[in-house]
């Protein structure tokens, strides 16, 4: 069971939170290269006659998508802010994803933008800058190692996904490693540092938002599997300002739960931020299972922007990193 009053966030394991379809299969290792977690971003990106901005898709290995933004910014002499991406894209991975540069009046040789951090694949003059969340989601392809099991197993587990979804957690990453975003979060909050102005807080307010959502979701799981009822799609809270539009199911739940973290609340609330609500299942689409090779099983799907791959996996196997040693 997750925590349930703020506190000691060393413990974080978001494997502690209910899943829909029992224990995962099996045990299995993922990232044990950049190569086995492909993500490409999913962006209509329409012709055009000109316009301010530069788009360009581009393909990085092992990189930070701020890191690279502040590259492109600083190869082109425009400011950091002066650069747009859809979102954050995971790091020990392959991806692909479109980034704008704002050139009013100003033509650049692609050859400039050359770096070994990344390659520019595609370039296009558009009139609007991109911002967080416009995308309309992400495609993966993702290879589980050390996995077995029946394929028999597997495709029934596969069917339910496919028919039912799974809980829409924000995933580990949000969350810092080992939750210290959480904890630098609890004492803001203690400090009353996440009142007023939101510089420079985004990444814990977000972090904030995120695991009281994920609360409130684990304990909708938990009743819904209790009274043995279908699963119903609903939505739960990401924290702020406004009057709650949850159903009376979901209200007493939010009432229950977030009653240990009114400082959290009332925290979120006094940054400035307005309520939103969060869709508690997602439903993957295009979903398809390969064995590579005995053991080694290559997933590919597509899920919409905001949802997390990771939250996926961790219905179908209990997933760890190779253990990686230096020299």
């Amino acid at each position: 069971m997750p925590l349930n009053s703020a506190g000691n966030f060393r413990h974080f394991d978001i494997n502690s939170m209910p899943y829909f379809y029992g224990k995962p299969l099996a045990t299995a290792v993922y990232r044990c290269s950049p190569e086995d977690f492909l993500v490409d971003e999913i962006l209509d990106v329409q012709a055009s006659d000109g316009g301010e901005h530069l788009w360009v898709l581009v393909s990085k290995r092992d990189q930070n998508t701020s890191w690279v933004a502040g590259l492109l910014a600083k190869l082109v002499g425009i400011p950091r802010n002066s650069v747009g991406f859809c979102g954050l894209k995971d790091r020990f991975a392959v991806t692909r994803q479109w980034f704008s540069l704002h050139l009013p009046g100003q033509e650049i040789d692609l050859d400039v933008l050359k770096h070994p951090d990344f390659d520019v694949l595609k370039a296009v003059r558009q009139n609007r800058k991109l911002r967080r969340g416009v995308h309309s989601g992400n495609q993966f392809r993702i290879v589980l190692h050390d996995f077995f099991i029946k394929d028999s197993d597997l495709q029934k587990r596969i069917e339910c996904i496919q028919e039912r979804g799974v809980p829409n957690y924000f995933g580990e990453q949000r969350f810092g490693h080992q939750g210290n975003n959480l904890l630098e979060v609890q004492k803001l909050v203690d400090n009353e540092g996440l009142k007023g102005n939101r510089h420079g807080k985004g990444l814990f307010l977000s972090a904030a938002r995120s695991w009281l959502y994920n609360l409130v979701l684990a304990r909708w799981i938990e009743k819904t599997l209790q009274s043995c009822n279908d699963i119903v799609p609903s939505d739960g809270p990401l924290w702020g300002r406004g009057r709650s539009n949850a159903t009376p199911l979901v209200a007493d739940i939010e009432y229950e739960v977030l009653n240990d973290w009114q400082d959290w609340c009332y925290a979120l609330e006094h940054a400035g931020l307005k309520q939103q609500r969060r869709a508690f299942v997602m439903y993957p689409t295009n979903l398809t299972a390969q064995w590579l090779i005995p053991g080694k099983l290559c997933l590919q799907f597509s899920l919409t922007s905001g949802c997390y791959a990771t939250s996926l996996l961790r219905e179908i196997a209990e997933l760890s990193k190779p253990i990686r040693t230096s020299l």
